[in-house]
């Protein structure tokens, strides 16, 4: 059974990571919190998982047109430093601060696409 979870799990992964251009790192945390890891290790591995399919998606999107990459390079750098940054805090917090950290930030998202559209 856990099988067929991580297996359709993955396929909605993918998916839900490819049709909103993101997302499929909360799938990802979800699935591999069932999988007995706590919550720093499930949003540290989601980044694996999410990196081949960021890969995949950025080459769908491209070939389709949708990716303007100097307006990337404006940002790149800036995320970099904002990665290493949130690697320096996540080691400094509690898995019970960072799961709900993880938590406001869902709600903020959502509310915000729900009400910014």
């Amino acid at each position: 059974m856990k099988k067929i979870f991580s297996f359709l799990g993955g396929i909605l992964t993918g998916i839900i990571n490819v049709l909103l251009g993101a997302g499929g790192g909360v799938i990802a945390v979800f699935l591999l919190k069932k999988c007995s890891l706590d919550q720093k290790q499930a949003q540290a591995n989601a980044l694996a998982v999410i990196l081949p399919i960021s890969v995949i998606s950025l080459i769908i999107y491209s070939y389709h047109g949708y990716v303007n990459f100097f307006d990337n390079l404006l940002i790149i750098p800036q995320a970099v430093v904002g990665a290493v940054l949130g690697t320096a805090i996540l080691k400094k917090i509690s898995p019970k601060i960072s799961k709900k950290l993880f938590g406001a930030f869902m709600i903020w998202a959502g509310i915000r696409m729900l009400t910014k559209i």
